[in-house]
This record gives C-alpha cells, sequence and structure tokens, in this order.
C-alpha cells in the first residue's frame, strides 16, 4: 500500500512536469483558435454579412459606425493579429499556412482601413452604405413570420445606421476628407429617388407582396401594416435626411479637385487603397507605366482587326460607326436581356472542356433597378446569400439602350456570369475543409482578375462570332488597361476629369455615356479599378509559367480547377499555391 501510494506519488509528480508541454496547443489548434474567435467577432461585428452566409439571428439589424465601434474593432482585430503572428507557422500544414497568412492579410488590411479612418466616405457612384441597407436582405430565405419580424426590425434600424454614417461624413467635411463635387452631383439623385410617397413603392416592400402559403391573412395583413409603418416612418425619412445633407452640405463641402493624393493623408490612403485592391503594395507611377505598355501592344491589336473587317477609315472612324450603327444596338430592353440570356446559354454548354469542377448554385440575368440604373456602371455581378432563395445575379444595365451595344455583350457576359463572377464566386461559396471567413472572401485583384480573364478564355471557348464581337473584346481589355493609366492618373498624376475622358473615349469603343460613367467611378472609388488587369497579368503569368514547365503534363482544365480551388487569395499567395500546383503535377 505504501508503495502504490509512492508510485502514485511519482507518476502524479510527471504528469504536472509534463502538463505545460502535453497540455499546451499546437500551432494547429491556436491557428483554430483565432479562426474561430475572428469568426465570431465577424459575426457580431457585421451583421448583414452573417445573414448573406446563411446565419439565423443577425437578420433584425445593421452594423455600427460610431467611434465607439471603430475602437472596439481596432483593438479586436489588433489582438487576433498579435495572436497569430506569435504561432510557430513552420509547424503548419500548408492549407494551414494558406488560412494563417490570409487570415494576417484580412486582419492588415482592416487594421488600416480604420486606422486611416475610411469611413468618413462611406459611398462612390458603385457602392455605398444605403445600398448595401437595401439589399441587405435582398435573396434571403423568410419562410417562417418570425423572418418578416426581423426585416421589419432591420428596416426600424435605417435611421439610426443612416445617422452614423452622417455623423462620419460631417467629421469628413471638418478634415478635407469628402468626395469630389462631380461624384456627389452624380449619386444625390440616386438618394433622392429613394424618397417614395407611398412606401409600398419602396424595393424595401417587395417581400411583403407574396408570402409563405402557410401564412394566415391576419398574419399576412399584420405584417403588411408594420413594414408600411416602419418603411415610412423610419427608412424613407432617413432617406430624406441623407438627400438633404448631401444636396446641401455636403454638396458645399465637396472638393473640385479629384485626386485622392491631395486629401489629408492622400499618399496613404491611395497607397493603401491599391493594395487593398491589387493585394500588392505598389508604386503608382509603375502602375501608370505598365497601363501605357498595356495600351500600346492592345491598341496594335484592335488596328490589324479593323483591317481585317475591310473597314475603310481610322480607328475615330470605326469606333463612331460601332457608336452609331443601329444594327449593334437592342431596340427593346427585354431584347438585350434575351440576348445575353442566349450568350450565356451558349457558354454554359463549353464549361466541362475547360473546367473539371463546376459549381451547383445556378445564376440569372436581371436589369439593373431602375432607381440606380442612370448613374449605375454597364453592369455587374451580385453573389447569391448562402441559403438563400435566389441564385447568383448578373445585373445587366438597360437603361439608355442606344449606350449597350450588342458586340460587347459576349465579353460582358463572360466576365459577370460564367465562366468569370459567378463560376468563381459560387465555388468559392461551395468550398469544403474551409474556414467559414474564406467561403464569403471577396479580393478584387483575384475576383477581377479572374473576370478579365475569362473575357479572353472565350476565344478558346470559340464564342465569339464576328470581328465586331471580337472588337468589342479587345475594346474591354483596353478599357481595362487604361483603367491603370487613368486611374494612377487621377489619383497621382494630376490629371483632369476631361484629360480622363478623352484618354478612354479615343482608345475603347464605349459610349459615351459609359465613358462618363466609368470616369466618375475612377474619381470616386481610388484604386479598385486598377485590379482587373493587375490581376489579370497575374494570372496569366501563372498560366504561362504552368504551360512552359508542365509542356505536355500542362492540362488547362487542371490549371483552372487548381487556380479557383481555395477562393479568392492576395496574388502573392495565388502564387505560391500555383507554384506547388506545378510541382504536384510535374512530380506525377
Amino acid at each position: 500500500m505504501l508503495r502504490s501510494r509512492k508510485l502514485l506519488s511519482f507518476f502524479t509528480l510527471v504528469l504536472l512536469w509534463l502538463t505545460p508541454v502535453a497540455l499546451a496547443a499546437t500551432a494547429t489548434e491556436q491557428l483554430q483558435q483565432v479562426i474561430d474567435d475572428h469568426w465570431q467577432y465577424s459575426l457580431q461585428e457585421d451583421p448583414v454579412t452573417a445573414g448573406r452566409m446563411g446565419l439565423a439571428g443577425y437578420n433584425n439589424r445593421l452594423p455600427g459606425v460610431t467611434a465607439k465601434d471603430r475602437a472596439r474593432r481596432l483593438k479586436a482585430e489588433q489582438t487576433l493579429l498579435q495572436r497569430l503572428q506569435a504561432i510557430d507557422t513552420k509547424a503548419l500544414t500548408d492549407a494551414d499556412r494558406v488560412n494563417h497568412q490570409l487570415l494576417a492579410w484580412v486582419l492588415r488590411n482592416s487594421i488600416q482601413s480604420n486606422t486611416l479612418f475610411l469611413d468618413r466616405i462611406p459611398a462612390n457612384t458603385f457602392y455605398s452604405f444605403w445600398s448595401s441597407a437595401l439589399d441587405a436582405s435582398s435573396g434571403l430565405a423568410m419562410p417562417k413570420v418570425t423572418d418578416y419580424q426581423d426585416y421589419i426590425a432591420r428596416i426600424n434600424d435605417f435611421g439610426r445606421y443612416f445617422d452614423e454614417n452622417i455623423a462620419n461624413m460631417r467629421t469628413g467635411i471638418q478634415d478635407g476628407f469628402v468626395l469630389p463635387k462631380i461624384v456627389v452631383q452624380g449619386i444625390a439623385p440616386t438618394v433622392r429617388a429613394q424618397v417614395y410617397k407611398d412606401p409600398t413603392q419602396s424595393s424595401l416592400y417587395q417581400p411583403f407582396k407574396k408570402f409563405p402559403a402557410s401564412f394566415s391573412q391576419a398574419e399576412q395583413q399584420q405584417l403588411q401594416q408594420a413594414a408600411k409603418q416602419a418603411i415610412a416612418k423610419t427608412a424613407l425619412p432617413a432617406f430624406a435626411r441623407l438627400a438633404d445633407f448631401l444636396e446641401g452640405d455636403y454638396m458645399k463641402a465637396a472638393t473640385e479637385s479629384l485626386a485622392a493624393e491631395q486629401l489629408p493623408q492622400g499618399k496613404a490612403y491611395y497607397r493603401h487603397s491599391i493594395n487593398t485592391y491589387v493585394t500588392e503594395d505598389m508604386d503608382p507611377a509603375e502602375i501608370h507605366n505598365i497601363g501605357l505598355a498595356e495600351v500600346k501592344r492592345i491598341r496594335a491589336e484592335m488596328d490589324a482587326l479593323i483591317k481585317q473587317t475591310g473597314f475603310k477609315g481610322s480607328f475615330s472612324d470605326f469606333t463612331k460607326f460601332l457608336r452609331t450603327d443601329p444594327q449593334f444596338y437592342a431596340k427593346t430592353p427585354t431584347e438585350l436581356v434575351k440576348e445575353a440570356s442566349y450568350i450565356a446559354k451558349r457558354i454554359d454548354y463549353r464549361l466541362p472542356e475547360f473546367f473539371g469542377k463546376l459549381p451547383r448554385l445556378p445564376y440569372g440575368i436581371v436589369p439593373v433597378p431602375d432607381e440606380i440604373a442612370p448613374n449605375y456602371t454597364t453592369a455587374s455581378y451580385n453573389p447569391a446569400a448562402i441559403g438563400g432563395i435566389r441564385g447568383g445575379a448578373y445585373w445587366l444595365n438597360t437603361h439608355a439602350l442606344d449606350q449597350r451595344p450588342l458586340y460587347e455583350l459576349v465579353a460582358l457576359t463572360l466576365h459577370e456570369a460564367v465562366p468569370g463572377h459567378h463560376l468563381q464566386n459560387a465555388l468559392s461559396q461551395e468550398l469544403e475543409n474551409v474556414p467559414q471567413f474564406r467561403r464569403n472572401l471577396y479580393l478584387s485583384a483575384y475576383g477581377e482578375g479572374w473576370g478579365l480573364y475569362a473575357e479572353r478564355l472565350g476565344v478558346e471557348m470559340g464564342v465569339y462570332d464576328n470581328a465586331y464581337q471580337q472588337f468589342g473584346r479587345l475594346s474591354y481589355e483596353m478599357w481595362r488597361a487604361c483603367r491603370l493609366v487613368i486611374d494612377t492618373g487621377i489619383h497621382s498624376q494630376g490629371w483632369s476629369r476631361q484629360q480622363a475622358l478623352d484618354f478612354l473615349s479615343s482608345n475603347t469603343s464605349l459610349s459615351q455615356a459609359n465613358v462618363r460613367a466609368e470616369v466618375d467611378r475612377y474619381i470616386s472609388w481610388p484604386g479598385q479599378a486598377l485590379s482587373y488587369k493587375m490581376g489579370e497579368i497575374k494570372i496569366r503569368q501563372l498560366r504561362a509559367k504552368a504551360e512552359q514547365q508542365l509542356g505536355n503534363k500542362f492540362d488547362l482544365r487542371a490549371f483552372h480547377d487548381a487556380l479557383l480551388a481555395n477562393g479568392a487569395l492576395p496574388l502573392e499567395i495565388l502564387q505560391t499555391e500555383m507554384d506547388r500546383f506545378i510541382a504536384r503535377a510535374a512530380a506525377q
């Protein structure tokens, strides 16, 4: 008995001695805990994204954007980053290293955005806090009465959310960190257009026009009445206050100058914007020169194609012909949507030849809402909510049909639908065995670079039927090359708006309405326009490297699957992962 006690004491001492090592979390466990903590933090801070991830309990509110909210987020993200940096990355698997690097990139970028206080400019011609609020519940599954009650509660949060954003913009006025006047003049009318006399005319009321069959008549009437009251008493007055503010105090404070670098901390702001959207830290002058070289190369291809058509005249004569000949334009919005739908199904048919893995989620073609169409870009892709009731949406602008040429529609559909944004985004949402934050992550250089790569891939897929459609593709590629020159020109080289308009108009066949909308977008959204061409250049470089090193082992379907296998990645991490793909393929 005594001996047993001595043995027990000995083993107890050994256990106590080993406990710090044996029970200490491994590098993988530490990483997983940070990822889990970051995810829970993200859900609490961003209820809109949480709802679109199919998670219950978040659809009754909008985010907070006060100084207190920003301070809380900054502290939380700095702590998470410190914990990440303390992990021994050499002890991680390759998959975990990707998770580690990606989360670190996301946190650093968010911390810098917070430090620069970018909430002072919460809008541009393409994105705004009010459009996010309008679309927050779009496409979400609402099978229960409580889902509608949550939606009404979110509408009742519009006033608080709008007022907090207006307060941030007022701080921007005090600091001189404001949008250019040309941008405010464009977006202010779209806000005023949301101020309806009848609350049922607002898009916010759309879900209350048709209910699930299980709802009683009394429940339907009660929900409709509550929705009308929330829209009339909270949402519409919030839009009215915002419209008054934009048309009044903000318009007076808006700058005549255009450059991001001319704002307070402007150089840091623009460099941060480049890093955000290109996902690499690059000098604006370097990007400007890359753009000029690309413009020269593409222009030579365009001139050669004009000769092939037999057209007699200059480049400007040819683009004038394309912009004015009725054969290139739809006569009705329905005709434009039908043509895009036909093109999309032709592309769908060819996808299995170029991709081994295709997404389960479908997509549709939807006209851009009338209230925003006049100031909206040509088209966009709107991802589906995970677990929602709609597929992905290829938004097509049917406003001003004489400015929506059919010869550009093939390239546009390749980019926005498949194999562009929808295919890439849907595959990302359907990723398995990855942290949740990666399933809904969008990085512009990766996503837009892929979209532009998809336009060129359409040549190999055989979906361009004639020289005019090919010219439309080259015009689109030229458009993105011009963005490198114009964005850096405006924000760091002292370019005027007219200089940018002339450069884009003289080098592409874009309609004048599109030229104006695009240039104003670049003015309002520094850096984002750079992501397309810089991302596409990287993807083409990766493909050329794989083709060269693998030779007859190169498989285009496998290359595409590998490129899309991890969802959105910063370009540096993408290159590392594709190098691993090449090494694996070479070893087979």
